[in-house]
């Protein structure tokens, strides 16, 4: 019988994230064959599933993947418990797997991604294995697939937000580098200032609505005659467009200019036309 040591038990352990004395035992069950001992542990795994299902998972990562073609995108929220584990590169494996099969399947729903296969892997499969593997719970929170003349993606703070950007597109390839740069920048955009909408025509009317309740009772307070409170909350209403539309708000990088100017100057130099269309963006925590 091989002699089980710490050294073996501590990498068994890394591989899987089982606990220490389930290690040992497997490692004694198989002689001290390492890769035998992880089958052992993924078989008592599946035990542990349905243990861990009611465990928080308020850590994870939001993950994107693009076409080669970059006509298309697909964004996941991956949970798991702690953020040791969301930064793990295994964890990021098994999320940007997922993230495939959704961009391959375009699923209808969470379900149908759950379905969706994988290089001949179930994305059901996929999770269970990273349950054994990463030794804590891990729910798929949500998804998204987008398709476009062309799309970009960015994701900040190694998986806290993700985005993706979509593009109305006339004489530029969607996988030019000028126009990646210039996606990559409206998507750094929506990460950091968090719009509304893309366009004033996309803020749902309900938004709308309440938004000019508040401008017309403020307009009220002051007393003036109503057609001056009209104006004042007119006024309002285009400051809150201007501020959570993304095509009108200053862009970041220059503050001189609109986000649609600078996807329209970045569409002259390419030597076509650009426009925004669309954008989805996951933060952390949102889905659950």
């Amino acid at each position: 019988m091989a002699n089980i040591t710490a050294s073996m038990v501590k990498e068994l352990r890394e591989m899987t994230g089982a606990g220490m004395m389930e290690c040992k035992k497997a490692l004694a069950e198989v002689d001290g064959d390492l890769e035998k001992a992880v089958d052992v542990l993924r078989t008592r795994g599946l035990a542990a599933v349905a243990k861990k299902a009611g465990r928080a998972t308020n850590e994870g990562t939001v993950m994107t993947v693009l076409s080669e073609d970059c006509t298309s995108g697909a964004m996941i929220e991956l949970n798991c418990e702690t953020d040791f584990v969301a930064i793990n590169d295994k964890f990021k494996a098994y999320a940007e797997k997922i993230t495939r099969a959704a961009l391959d399947a375009k699923p209808a729903d969470l379900d149908a991604l759950q379905a969706a296969e994988v290089d001949g892997e179930a994305v059901s499969a996929i999770l269970t294995d990273c349950i054994h593997v990463m030794g804590e719970n891990t729910s798929l929170a949500r998804f998204s697939v987008v398709e476009a003349d062309g799309v970009s993606a960015y994701i900040h703070g190694g998986g806290k937000i993700g985005v993706l950007v979509t593009f109305a597109l006339e004489g530029i390839a969607a996988t030019a580098d000028g126009f990646q740069k210039c996606g990559r920048d409206v998507a750094m955009q929506v990460a950091a200032v968090n719009p509304v909408s893309a366009t004033r025509d996309d803020v749902p009317a309900d938004v709308v609505a309440h938004e000019k309740e508040i401008y017309k009772a403020q307009a009220a307070e002051s007393g003036k005659p109503e057609h001056i409170q009209e104006k004042m909350a007119e006024g309002r209403m285009e400051k809150f467009y201007k501020e959570n539309c993304l095509t009108e708000q200053a862009f970041v990088k220059n503050p001189d200019v609109t986000v649609a100017q600078y996807v329209e100057q970045c569409g002259k130099e390419l030597g076509g036309t650009i426009a925004i269309t669309g954008f989805v963006r996951f933060a952390l925590g949102e889905g659950e």
